[in-house]
């Protein structure tokens, strides 16, 4: 069998480029190491349709972070390329990456949220602080302010609405920082994250040695129930594909869902291979798995695949299919989000 060429994108113009560009070459990195791919590396800032059907590959591994890369404008691209991606689809990957939207999925689910409210300049909160304010759809802790008091929230909305389109605060829960990484539908170990700072921010995720990772931590059962009921909920219900990360606070109520990540981070202090890791799938493993798990996923359906670049067909058109409903629930972002009663459900 011939080896598997293998385009990895990373990128892009959005705010993670420089981390999209560690976790691109060290997908690229593990899948030399796996053995089987002939890997082709390509940076992007926002390719057109035409760039991309340009570029060589049998499949597509997108390491990309941000609106753009993560958030269903370069999947909607992929999809007219026709070839097998890794990821979510574009529908899926716009819903995780808007916080507001993806938390009200989480409330419609009984799954237990921070209130939060969409910030609109020149319009009063009636959230009360202590809240944390941050862009709806950034990742990396980018542009995220902790607001203990009116005078700092009146500072952050007054920098932030400058440098972000749209803002939410959310209530503040101080407790325990879990996150859960999700592979092809697979729970892996949770893990908690002690932050030397304030929180778990940029610095604290990239930058920082002193930020501690613990494996599987003790939490109450039905804690833990809690946690693995609404991820894997979320992540249903949003329609996420392949892989994600569902991050949550944990405080003397239970589990608070704060947000799902449809493509985490692959840098050496990221948590999914973290996780991975510990639960015996090396990173080489986990990479070479999600590219020939979605080449078989494209050979198991009807939709239209041309090939890569060398393809006599590769310029042709290809009608993107619509993605597959992921719920009844609004697709559109709400101004309002208050927490609903728990539920029964979250103890199945």
């Amino acid at each position: 069998m011939s080896d598997v060429n293998v385009l990895v994108l990373m990128g892009g113009p959005d705010a993670e480029r420089e981390i999209s560009l560690r976790s691109g070459a060290m997908v690229a990195a593990a899948l030399r190491e796996a053995g089987g791919f002939v890997v082709h590396e390509q940076v992007i800032d926002r390719p057109t349709l035409d760039e991309i059907r340009a570029f060589p590959g049998d499949v597509i591994f997108p390491v990309l972070h941000g609106p753009f890369g993560e958030g269903g404008d370069l999947q909607e691209l992929m999809e007219m390329d026709g070839r097998p991606y890794i990821g979510s689809r574009p529908r899926a990957a716009r819903l995780a990456m808007d916080k507001l939207t993806s938390k009200l999925f989480a409330r419609t689910a009984g799954i237990r949220t921070p209130p939060a409210r969409e910030l609109v300049a020149g319009e009063p909160c009636d959230l009360e602080c202590p809240v944390v304010v941050k862009p709806i759809c950034d990742g990396s802790s980018i542009g995220v302010r902790r607001c203990m008091d009116a005078a700092q929230f009146a500072a952050a909305r007054s920098d932030l609405e400058a440098k972000h389109p749209r803002l939410m605060a959310e209530k503040l829960i101080v407790g325990r920082e879990i996150t859960v990484g999700i592979l092809e539908r697979e729970l892996l170990p949770t893990i908690e994250v002690l932050s030397a700072g304030e929180f778990y921010d940029f610095d604290a995720k990239y930058e920082r040695a002193d930020t501690q990772y613990i494996l599987n931590p003790e939490l109450p059962p039905d804690v833990v129930a809690e946690i693995a009921h609404a991820s894997r909920t979320i992540y249903e219900r949003l329609g996420c594909r392949d892989l994600a990360r569902v991050d949550f606070m944990v405080d003397g109520d239970g589990a608070w869902f704060l947000e799902i990540n449809s493509m985490p981070g692959m840098t050496d202090h990221s948590l999914v291979p973290k996780a991975a890791a510990h639960a015996g799938i090396s990173f080489s493993q986990m990479c070479a798995r999600l590219a020939l798990r979605s080449i078989a996923r494209m050979k198991g359906s009807s939709r239209p695949h041309h090939g890569h670049a060398r393809t006599a067909a590769h310029g042709a058109s290809v009608e993107a299919p619509a993605d597959t409903p992921a719920d009844s629930a609004s697709e559109q972002s709400v101004a309002v989000i208050d927490e609903p009663a728990p539920s029964d459900a979250a103890n199945d």
